[in-house]
């Protein structure tokens, strides 16, 4: 996959400048992310910087392919209440595009524990979240070929979709429970229990 030449863009200096900033707030790995949620910066503009629903950064229609450098945007990306993403430095906001969700969750691991099981995910960008209370699954059936579609709240409003291959295996730990008197499917993790769909729907499907 070809690099982001990001020296011979017409944004170069500026973007180089965005790079610095970021990678000055983030810090080393021990201080965490940094506290986007708290900074109003003002808004500087959108920059020609796409997320794919792949979960493939792109730089003026040319994919980044350092992965440090995506991990480092991923930290100081936020969500805001208009619905648009955003990368914040402590003195600029700048917005990008995404076509789906920012994060892919490409790994599951599924620990047994009192009370049932626990679900850890990876994303493609190095986060490890726990589904739970805190960091829900929800489920959308999506497009005329109802292709469910998973979505795992990772911090701020920023989600993870999960990947195909994690899907089918989070499926597989679906069950049956009675919410508000309605059969659902569903799966459970950490003591939360997240519906995918009405368990008549589910049949439905499979015939």
């Amino acid at each position: 996959m070809a690099e982001a030449k990001i020296q011979q863009t017409g944004d170069a200096a500026g973007l180089a400048a965005l790079i610095a900033r970021a990678a000055g707030e983030r810090g080393g790995e021990a201080k965490g992310l940094p506290p986007v949620d708290r900074w109003n910066p003002p808004f500087c503009g959108d920059i020609d910087m796409e997320i794919r629903g792949d979960g493939t950064w792109f730089y003026m229609g040319t994919p980044i392919g350092r992965q440090p450098l995506v991990r480092l945007f991923s930290t100081v990306l936020r969500k805001d209440e208009d619905g648009k993403t955003y990368l914040i430095t402590p003195v600029e906001k700048v917005g990008i595009r995404v076509a789906d969700a920012p994060f892919i969750a490409v790994e599951m691991n599924v620990a047994s524990k009192e009370g049932g099981n626990v679900l850890t995910f990876r994303t493609n960008v190095g986060d490890v979240v726990e589904a739970g209370p805190e960091h829900s699954l929800r489920f959308v059936v999506h497009g005329e070929n109802r292709e469910l579609k998973p979505y795992l709240h990772v911090r701020g409003r920023l989600e993870a979709l999960v990947s195909r291959p994690v899907m089918y295996d989070l499926v597989e730990l679906g069950e049956t429970v009675e919410i508000d008197g309605i059969d659902m499917f569903c799966v459970k993790s950490a003591g939360a229990v997240f519906p995918i769909m009405p368990a008549a729907e589910l049949e439905a499907l499979s015939q």
